[in-house]
Order: structure tokens, then C-alpha cells, then sequence
């Protein structure tokens, strides 16, 4: 008797779990990387109001050799705001009314999402509310679609005990990623698409190398144009890589890592040779074990988009932790 109880309860808890990941699958957020919804009527979105949403969310991503957006937009009208198109991952909706409002929830119809709602009683209301917040959503948006990479990454690692030795940090990074040169203090992974490929690189610096914040970009620079004469070659003669001088480096200073740490993106290239593309570099202020710890994505991708190669990287390299 006591086993057939058992035996109940075990068929009765497994029952609740597959009912549990069968409601949980059900909630799941759509989109595809970097996707923004947009729920407005026809006549806002061929106007003013869509205008500004064009110029706000579609704005070309800094760093990149083309121009990508921000997001890549899907327009649909208010009526079409159910079912499927519901659980997008970012919505923005936007409606004329009398009321004014301006709401950002989480979670509401799908895990994750990101649903911001706009309202108000004229165009300029709305634009308004746009302009004032913009900034806000943005980054709210990258942050979730950086987590929800972070995610996916986490399928299947690889072994993380050589970052811990080199280093003293934890990093997740995909098994797709190979290691093609290792040194003392640097290291340079790469990951073959169809297109090309994708590399992190991962090496430290004196803590001294990056003497001033006025003149950070001019350091990091020299720093990383140093490291590619050392280590990345091209197959012809005297062909290093180095930062592309005819586009000016985009600097942010930020925190990463729970470390102070200058954000640099730009594009690189070759020296006598034809291959370029864009990186994004994090060099970190690390003072604990004096130095400066500099993690580099870059990708070499001549014939698709390459906002999306970039935010992997990114996403990645947001991963980091001191150990």
C-alpha cells in the first residue's frame, strides 16, 4: 500500500513539473535579436510621432562600418495587439488619447518582455514622452536582449578553469569558440561563421598604460594597435591589425565587472592588406592586482550585418567576473 502511495504522489509531482515547463514554454518571449514591436495606428506611424520612433530606435549603432539600427522595427496596427504578437520581447504602444501616460512593465504577457506604453492627448504629448525617455527604454531593451543572449551562451560553455588561471576571472564563453594563440598573459579565441569569424581577445596591461581619462582614447589605441603588431598578423608582409584612423573611435566610461572600465568601439583593419571590420573593447582599471585587463571582441564579416556579431561579443564579454 505504501508503495502504490508513493508511486501516486511521484506520477502526481511529475505531472505538476511537465504542467509547469508546458506554462512556462507557453509564456516564452518572441523576437529575434534586437527586435523592437511596435503597436501604433497607421496614420501616427507615417508621421511625426512615427518619425521619432525611427529616429530614436532606429539609430545607427555606434561602431559599425555600415550603417545598422538600433533595433530592427516591426510596425503593426493597435487592433492587432493579441495572441502571438503579444509575447514579442519589446513592445513599444503608442495611442492617441485623452489620457496622458507613460508606464514601462515587465513580464506582463511573456518572460521576458519589456512592454512600454505610451499615451497622450496630441501628437506633441506623445513626441514628448518619446524624446524624454528614450534613453531609458533603450538601455533597458539592450540590457534584456544582452540577458537573454547571456542565456542561450549558457547552453553549452567551455571550460572555464584556463580564464581562471591566466586571469583570476570567470568567463562564459561558447564552446564554438576555439583557442588559436595563447601567450603568457594573453589569449586569443576565435569562432568560424559562415561568413567569417568572430574573436575575443583577453590580455592585461600595466595599470599605468591608461594615465588619464581626457586621453584614454589615445591610449587604448596604442595599446591595442601594439598588441595586433605582436600577435594578429594578416598572410601578407607587415600586415598587423590596427585601429582604422579614418574612423574616430567611439569612448564610454562605465562599470563592468563591478570595476570601473572604458568602453571603446570602432572599426580595425589590416595594414597592407584588405580585411577589416568592427570591435568592441573593454579595458578594465584593476586595481587589486595592478593592472588593466582588456577583453576584445572583434569579428571579420564583409558580406552580412554585423550588429548582431557584435552584441554576441559583447554579451559575452559583459559575462565577466573577479575572482
Amino acid at each position: 500500500m505504501k508503495k502504490l502511495l508513493l508511486l501516486v504522489i511521484l506520477a502526481a509531482f511529475s505531472f505538476s513539473c511537465t504542467q509547469k515547463e508546458v506554462k512556462n514554454s507557453d509564456k516564452q518571449s518572441i523576437g529575434n535579436t534586437n527586435s523592437l514591436a511596435v503597436f501604433i495606428d497607421d496614420k501616427l506611424w507615417i508621421g511625426e510621432i512615427g518619425d521619432t520612433i525611427r529616429k530614436k530606435f532606429a539609430a545607427p549603432v555606434d561602431g559599425l562600418p555600415q550603417e545598422e539600427p538600433l533595433f530592427t522595427i516591426n510596425q503593426y496596427p493597435l487592433h492587432a495587439f493579441e495572441g502571438s504578437l503579444a509575447k514579442n520581447r519589446n513592445i513599444l504602444y503608442i495611442k492617441k488619447e485623452a489620457r496622458n501616460d507613460f508606464d514601462i512593465s515587465e513580464n506582463q504577457y511573456a518572460l521576458p518582455q519589456n512592454l512600454i506604453r505610451i499615451s497622450g492627448n496630441s501628437t506633441a504629448s506623445i513626441i514628448d514622452k518619446l524624446e524624454k525617455n528614450a534613453a531609458e527604454i533603450i538601455a533597458k531593451m539592450q540590457q534584456t536582449e544582452i540577458e537573454v543572449t547571456q542565456k542561450e551562451t549558457q547552453k553549452e560553455l567551455m571550460d572555464s578553469k584556463k580564464f581562471k588561471n591566466k586571469f583570476n576571472i570567470s568567463l562564459q564563453v561558447p564552446k564554438t569558440y576555439k583557442v588559436v594563440l595563447e601567450k603568457e598573459k594573453f589569449l586569443w579565441l576565435k569562432k568560424e561563421i559562415q561568413s567569417g569569424n568572430s574573436s575575443l581577445l583577453i590580455y592585461q596591461i600595466p595599470l599605468h598604460a591608461i594615465r588619464k581619462s581626457d586621453d584614454a582614447i589615445n591610449n587604448i589605441i596604442k595599446s591595442r594597435d601594439s598588441i595586433g603588431g605582436l600577435y594578429i598578423h594578416g598572410t601578407t608582409e607587415n600586415s598587423q591589425m590596427v585601429t582604422e584612423d579614418s574612423y574616430s573611435p567611439y569612448l564610454l566610461n562605465t562599470t563592468i565587472g563591478g570595476l570601473k572600465a572604458y568602453q571603446t568601439k570602432g572599426n580595425w583593419e589590416l595594414r597592407n592588406d584588405t580585411m577589416s571590420g568592427p570591435f568592441i573593447n573593454y579595458s578594465i582599471i584593476d586595481p587589486k592586482n595592478n593592472r588593466i585587463l582588456v577583453v576584445e571582441g572583434f569579428c571579420y564579416a564583409p558580406s552580412t550585418p554585423q550588429r548582431d556579431l557584435i552584441h554576441e561579443l559583447e554579451s559575452i564579454i559583459k559575462s565577466i567576473s573577479f575572482l
